[in-house]
């Protein structure tokens, strides 16, 4: 049988690059059918990279896969079976502004990943490449599943399911960090315990908490244990969610910095201002010669006891490089690899969250909607499991961003400011007319070297 072909778009993540070259290459179903694992990104030296890891990989492993590498998009994708994605560009320099530049005209967005004014921004300069990659597929590789790890997750995969034919797949890891919130206030290992989780990406509701073994219903045990906790017990991370949970019934995911970026009244419960901090007066670390400034994931990931003099300068990217010749040879919890061997392979596999369009999935949420659910994968595709219908408070949260998303996909398709600040305007963190155009003509101009022309 001819080898596999599985390409990995954006192989120079730090985050995402070698653990997805780990997952492919350890992959028993993977490697009885035979892989050619190849990597592409558009930067020759992090490819470089990638490339010596996953061969050095390779051989600890006995050798069985092919693996190669390209900076061409074209090359890569052609006679692919699968394409996982996983880009950027520079990263921390645009984000410094989704984060910044909407609270400048006083939108009090948490995050600027995923949601809020910052989020459409993020969305709009990944759509064109994501794009690209998808109807690279439909031209070279008609069939190959895409297999989507980049952010925003829920509207990237709208663009793809709306305007082009290509199968895609959303993956996020948010729904094991709720799952671990729930076992810690449970005192239950996670893996002793049933989860369903739906919703939006980063935004998903637990629908089923039980215990694997008897079956037995623990939320009313969460009840009763979230109520007899301390509120400061991990509050920057749970904090919000206690209170999501107590007002609307079911637990949230992933944890206040993600399902926050949703909802107007988040910034009461998360300390945004030192993600990338930076003192105006100085001027802005995105003008000529500026630096960017640390990335601040959250105050519970950053040690604020620091030396006066650090011993070496941020270069704000956060995350440290996984590509050590000495890292273990561990596979992650992510889930293209999952995936890919059920699609090629025939393995049958459960799968906790894929971001898929809603086809009735979630009852009380439209159709044409990409959310997050539970699936089943086998040869066959996957089927997304039945779920309740979300409390209707969700819903209508999440029904708005349904709108925003697709006035999002809509103008970047009609290349639409119009269209654009309409999606702006629904955001419930927006609360000026004023400053949301001014936002949008501010960011337009910084962004304009990554964002499509809009008229």
């Amino acid at each position: 049988m001819e080898r596999a072909r599985i390409v990995l778009i954006g192989a120079g993540s730090r985050s995402f690059g070698p653990a997805t070259v780990r997952d492919v290459l350890l992959s028993g179903p993977l490697a009885r059918r035979g892989v050619h694992l190849v990597l592409m990104d558009r930067s020759a030296k992090a490819l470089r990279e990638t490339v010596a890891y996953a061969r050095q990989v390779n051989r600890k492993l006995g050798g069985k896969a092919m693996v190669s590498g390209t900076t061409s998009l074209a090359a890569a994708i052609r006679g692919a079976a699968a394409v996982v994605s996983a880009i950027e560009v520079d990263r921390y320099r645009y984000w410094s502004q989704d984060f910044h530049v909407p609270r400048k005209y006083g939108f009090r967005q948490i995050y600027g990943e995923n949601g809020g004014p910052g989020g459409l921004f993020h969305a709009l300069r990944n759509m064109g490449p994501t794009l690209e990659i998808a109807r690279a597929m439909e031209r070279l590789a008609p069939g190959a599943i895409l297999l989507n790890y980049t952010n925003p997750e829920t509207k990237l995969c709208e663009a793809v399911s709306r305007l082009t034919k290509v199968p895609v797949v959303g993956l996020c890891h948010g729904v094991f960090m709720g799952m671990h919130q729930i076992a810690h206030i449970l005192a239950r290992p996670v893996e002793s315990i049933e989860f369903a989780a739906a919703g939006m990406n980063h935004f998903s509701w637990f629908q089923v908490i039980r215990d694997r073994k008897t079956g037995k219903d623990l939320s009313g045990e969460l009840v009763r244990r979230e109520r007899a906790g301390d509120w400061l017990a991990d509050w920057h991370e749970i904090g919000l969610s206690r209170i999501l949970f107590r007002r609307f019934g079911l637990w949230p995911s992933p944890g206040t910095n993600h399902h926050g970026e949703y909802i107007r009244w988040a910034d009461e419960f998360y300390a945004s201002e030192p993600q990338f901090f930076y003192d105006p007066a100085d001027g802005h670390p995105w003008a000529p010669g500026g630096t960017v400034p640390e990335f601040v994931y959250s105050l519970r990931h950053t040690d604020t006891r620091r030396p006066w003099i650090a011993g070496a300068v941020t270069d704000g990217k956060g995350s440290p490089d996984d590509r050590s010749r000495n890292r273990p040879l561990k596979p992650s919890s992510e889930y293209a690899i999952p995936l890919m061997e059920s699609l090629l392979c025939g393995v049958r596999h459960e799968i906790l969250a894929v971001n898929i369009p809603n086809r009735g999935a979630i009852p009380n949420l439209p159709d044409d909607m990409v959310v997050e659910v539970p699936a089943t994968a086998d040869a066959g595709g996957w089927r997304a499991r039945a779920m309740d219908p979300l409390p209707e408070p969700v819903a209508a949260i999440c029904r708005t961003h349904a709108s925003i998303h697709k006035l999002l996909v809509e103008a970047w398709a009609e290349r639409s400011k119009h269209k654009l600040l309409q999606a702006v305007l629904l955001d419930p963190v927006v609360h000026s007319y004023r400053g949301a155009v001014q936002m949008v003509d501010e960011m337009i101009v910084l962004q304009r070297r990554l964002l499509p022309p809009l008229r």
